[in-house]
């Protein structure tokens, strides 16, 4: 048994964040940041575009950063948290170039600032195209000079332990549900374990890899919202999930490269197969609205030429400037056999953010006690149906800092649960045959990718329903007589998000942001969460 006082489940940029404010502000405490894979295998590192925050006050203005956000939201973000996360922006963004995150900037010492699709003006503040993976770094290299910092790598967490863990028949209509910490499988030793916090904080990234096709990397498997379902935690608006328009095309790749929003920001134009610009048939913004819209143009004109993707179009660009802000999509282009100044890059839309998941406060509580979430699996408020581009690693910054405040307030006036049991893997066997984990995997992703995708239809999500209960009950059969795998958890964990997912789609009887569902192609004059 392991004990610690905040517990981080996740070593993103909302995990580190949090984890290195309260080490500053709680020296005598301890701080345990756990991961499944390794310490930089995350979301955060694959975020290319950048981070949207207004710092040109002349140009820009914290009103129109606030009004392009709930125009991309469709009606459905929460006004004050929008304004919170906009306006605290600017002093998140300071602190994390302290800690030694690097920006572009021009030749006049200014951060060089790109636009990107549903911004009014340029305030994308990136690093080249690798924004992401510079402020992993910069945390990481944070992290590691902390003493009260204890971050472990390849543990998995299981589930949250909760007083169902002592005995008590715990529901959603429960008052008081407590976390006392989690049951974390010790992939180096296989042996499960529990660690006991007096606070817990879940900052577990995205669950992209429930769709066949997804920029997220393969850790991306939804644990932290499963886990807040299964122990009666609330979960919001999990039907809206925001397909990234441009990905790079490859046939049969799981994990598609993304090409940037940054890159239309900069010129690039969207094309049909047949070479025709086609974006003002859908939008006046064109090429630059909004990811929903985008993301749906291209799905009709692919439906329209029966192929699988379109192209983006950037060879009348600077190419001096392209390879300086894009080196990264240049040698990947490159190696894949296509040159941007020659070629048009082939890209078809692929799963990339979830705007719903654990629902929280302004302060990151969820509704189970003592547990904080923040970054992409919370539900904030502030994306509503559709994630303004680049405000993501902006909301898990100001959100990490608010986690912060609330919980070092409470810390001294919680105690350990000291009853909790240990694992009980009493009954269980090694699997037999791999195959039904990946099969069922295979199965899940088929069954998301072809029945909720860009567009819906109630048919569809009927058919997903009832194929979904058929995968979640042979899963627990399997999870109740087979020892504790990753696989296997990861497996349960994304047939929940998929559920959750139906489940919220079905229940929206309309079609709004990032849901659209030609039996209900209209908004709804009712303007509602979906909590489930």
């Amino acid at each position: 048994m392991k004990q610690t006082d905040f517990l981080v489940i996740g070593s993103g940029i909302a995990g580190l964040t949090y984890a290195l404010k309260v080490a500053a502000a709680c020296p005598d405490k301890k701080i345990t940041i756990i991961t499944k894979s390794r310490e930089d295998e995350t979301n955060t590192k694959y975020a290319q575009g950048g981070v949207a925050v207004v710092n040109d006050l002349e140009n820009d203005s914290f009103e129109k950063h606030i009004e392009d956000t709930l125009i991309a939201g469709d009606g459905l973000c929460n006004e004050a948290i929008v304004e919170i996360v906009v306006k605290e922006g600017p002093e998140r963004v300071n602190e994390i170039i302290e800690w030694g995150a690097n920006f572009d900037k021009n030749s006049s010492g200014d951060f060089s600032l790109g636009k990107e699709g549903g911004h009014s003006e340029f305030r994308v503040i990136h690093y080249k195209d690798v924004t992401g993976k510079e402020i992993e770094r910069a945390l990481l290299d944070a992290v590691h000079k902390q003493p009260n910092i204890e971050l472990v790598t390849h543990c998995f967490v299981v589930d949250l332990i909760t007083q169902h863990h002592l005995g008590y028949l715990i529901t959603k209509s429960t008052p008081d549900i407590e976390c006392y910490g989690v049951y974390v499988l010790n992939l180096l030793t296989n042996k499960i374990e529990k660690v006991l916090s007096s606070i817990t904080v879940l900052a577990t990234g995205g669950n992209g890899q429930v769709y066949r096709s997804t920029t997220n990397p393969t850790i991306a498997t939804g644990d932290g919202v499963a886990m807040v379902y299964r122990a009666k935690g609330r979960i919001e608006n999990m039907e809206f999930i925001q397909f990234h328009p441009t990905a790079l095309y490859q046939p049969g790749v799981n994990n598609a490269f993304l090409i940037t929003e940054a890159v239309r920001g900069d010129g690039g134009i969207l094309r049909n197969i047949h070479g025709e610009d086609f974006m003002h048939k859908y939008d006046p913004r064109l090429s630059l609205a909004p990811r929903d819209i985008v993301a749906r143009a291209i799905d009709s004109e692919m439906k329209i030429t029966g192929t699988e993707y379109v192209y983006l179009d950037c060879r009348h660009m600077d190419m001096q400037k392209f390879i300086h802000h894009f080196p990264n999509i240049y040698d990947k282009c490159l190696e894949s056999g296509i040159d941007v100044q020659r070629d048009m890059i082939p890209v078809a839309p692929a799963a990339h953010y979830s705007c719903g998941g654990i629902k929280v406060n302004e302060y990151g509580r969820t509704s189970i006690n003592n547990l904080y979430a923040c970054g992409e699996c919370s539900s904030t408020g502030l994306h509503g149906a559709n994630r303004l581009a680049s405000n993501s690693l902006l909301e898990a910054m100001v959100f990490a800092h608010r986690c912060y405040l609330d919980s070092i307030e409470k810390i001294n006036t919680i105690s350990f649960e000291a009853k909790v049991p240990d694992w009980n893997a009493g009954g269980t066997t090694a699997p037999k045959e791999m195959i039904l984990i990946t099969q069922s995997l295979k199965e899940l992703k088929q069954i998301m990718s072809d029945y909720l995708g860009i567009v819906r239809t109630n048919e569809r999500m009927q058919r997903a329903s009832r194929r979904l209960d058929i995968l979640h009950e042979e899963t627990e059969q399997l999870y109740e007589r087979t020892e504790v795998s990753p696989q296997l958890c990861e497996l349960r964990n994304l047939i929940t998000v998929g559920y959750l997912i139906v489940k919220g789609a079905s229940f929206r009887k309309e079609s709004r942001g990032l849901h659209f569902n030609t039996d209900y192609p209209q908004k709804s004059a009712l303007v509602q969460n979906i909590v489930l």
